[in-house]
């Protein structure tokens, strides 16, 4: 990874976690658990599912490394990549290894989002690996290379943060246990 390339991921996964802290602290369990509809995702669902997200993603990207999967051949730009993650034009179902369960109890969602961030930005501040050696396949995107995975995770978490913000903008969110 670049320098450049560096900088670059850990900006996105900053400002991109930043955003979803903005959307969603403070929340009360009724506004976490609020959903705007049956076959929409609450807050809390959201959040669940990001960190869900993050975690694979991260642990992929070292199953990579270690057996040197993949080819650093991609099939789209780092640009097209994002832009096509974080657009909510249109709805992606989830694979069922992470779809949100409820498991992790309300008080904990934010934390648990923070932490697998964390990890990931970590591992972008001080990886040595050539990222763009190593690829793996994306269901909806093709082969993807593990920097691209990163800024994908990233992306990802912004495509959620708008969700999260979908949902508070709802007319019926409970606005009135608003703990913010």
């Amino acid at each position: 990874m670049t320098p450049e390339e560096r900088q670059k991921a850990g900006a996105f996964l900053d400002e991109t976690r930043d955003n979803m802290l903005r959307a969603a602290k403070g929340l009360s369990p009724a506004q976490l658990q609020y959903k705007p509809a049956a076959d929409r995702w609450s807050v809390a669902e959201c959040l669940e599912h990001a960190a869900l997200v993050e975690a694979l993603v991260l642990g992929n990207i070292h199953n990579a490394i270690k057996e040197a999967a993949g080819s650093p051949r991609t099939d789209m730009t780092d640009e097209a990549l994002v832009r096509m993650v974080t657009d909510r034009s249109g709805r992606a179902q989830a694979p069922e290894r992470i779809v949100p369960t409820g498991k992790i109890p309300c008080d904990q969602l934010v934390s648990e989002f923070e932490a697998a961030r964390k990890r990931m930005s970590e591992f972008v501040a001080n990886t040595n690996v050539p990222l763009r050696r190593f690829a793996f396949p994306h269901p909806r995107f093709g082969q993807v290379d593990c920097y691209q995975w990163v800024l994908l995770a990233a992306g990802h978490g912004d495509r959620h943060r708008k969700q999260v913000e979908e949902v508070i903008a709802d007319a019926d969110f409970p606005r009135a246990a608003s703990a913010r």
